[in-house]
Formats: structure tokens, C-alpha cells, sequence
């Protein structure tokens, strides 16, 4: 979820609702409240480190480098712009007031963004809330050499 929200500029703070089924040890975290992407209603990207993040740091305690984001991070670096126009289609016009133009200046700028989120990311790591304590720089480094290497 951070890669997401990060790609989308989550203006808020990341909501999620822990569960779990009786007998079950494991809780199952639900995202809930999307309504922040593109900066609320504001469909701008004024991006900070510490945006579209949980307030806690022990959900974070997993992240080891890279890794720990996959498969969700290559998906959206590679998400294919063929696949954004048919979702375009599916919006409700009344849903973008039919500001049809400005609509396809935000699909275009989340297009663009593909490239940044390791950027974000890596923003949010360097904070002084050090949200990653357990981030090997090692499988980073690896992860980063392999990405050099396939010329990404």
C-alpha cells in the first residue's frame, strides 16, 4: 500500500482496519479510505515524505529493502499506459465534472510517476521517523545493480 499511495500522492494518513477470523492467529489488514489519492480533490502531486503514511512504525518493522515491496512495486514501474485508457472509460462523468482535459492531465501525470515512487519511497526511509529499522542495505544494493543492469 505505501508504493500506492506514494504513486498517487495518498494526501492522507494510510487507514487500515485489522481483523481477524475467531481460532485465527494472524490478523488481515483491510485499506480503507482512498479518497486522498491525487492530493484529496486537488488532482496535484505536492509530495512528502512523511504523506499517505500508517502512524505506526512497528507495521514497517517487515521491510527488509526492495524486496519487501514486490511484486507491487515493479507492477506499477511497469504499468502498461494501455491498460490505464480503458479504466478511463469506466469513470462516471460526473465523477471529474466533465473536466474531461484536466483528467487526462492527471491520468498523464500518474503515468509519469511510475518512475518516481522508489524515489518517494526512499524519501520516507531517509525521514528522522527512520520507519524501516530493519532494512538491509545489502538486498537493496543488490536489487539497485540488478535494476542498473536491465537498463531501468
Amino acid at each position: 500500500m505505501l508504493a500506492l499511495d506514494k504513486w498517487t500522492c495518498n494526501a492522507d494518513g494510510r487507514q487500515v482496519a485489522f481483523w481477524k477470523c475467531p481460532r485465527e492467529r494472524k490478523f488481515t489488514a483491510t485499506f480503507i479510505d482512498q479518497g486522498y489519492f491525487f492530493n484529496a480533490g486537488e488532482w496535484s502531486f505536492p509530495d512528502a515524505p512523511l504523506r499517505g503514511v500508517f502512524g505506526r512504525n512497528d507495521v514497517y518493522a517487515g521491510v527488509t529493502g526492495w524486496d519487501s515491496f514486490e511484486p507491487w512495486l515493479s507492477r506499477i514501474e511497469s504499468f502498461p499506459e494501455s491498460s490505464l485508457w480503458p479504466l478511463v472509460d469506466k469513470i462516471p462523468p460526473e465523477w471529474y465534472g466533465s473536466a474531461a482535459d484536466e483528467l487526462e492531465r492527471l491520468l498523464a501525470q500518474l503515468l509519469e510517476r511510475r518512475s518516481r515512487v522508489r524515489e518517494l519511497i526512499l524519501s520516507f526511509k531517509n525521514s528522522s521517523r527512520n520507519p524501516f529499522p530493519n532494512w538491509r542495505e545489502a538486498s537493496s544494493v543488490a536489487v539497485a545493480t540488478s535494476l542498473r543492469s536491465a537498463g531501468q
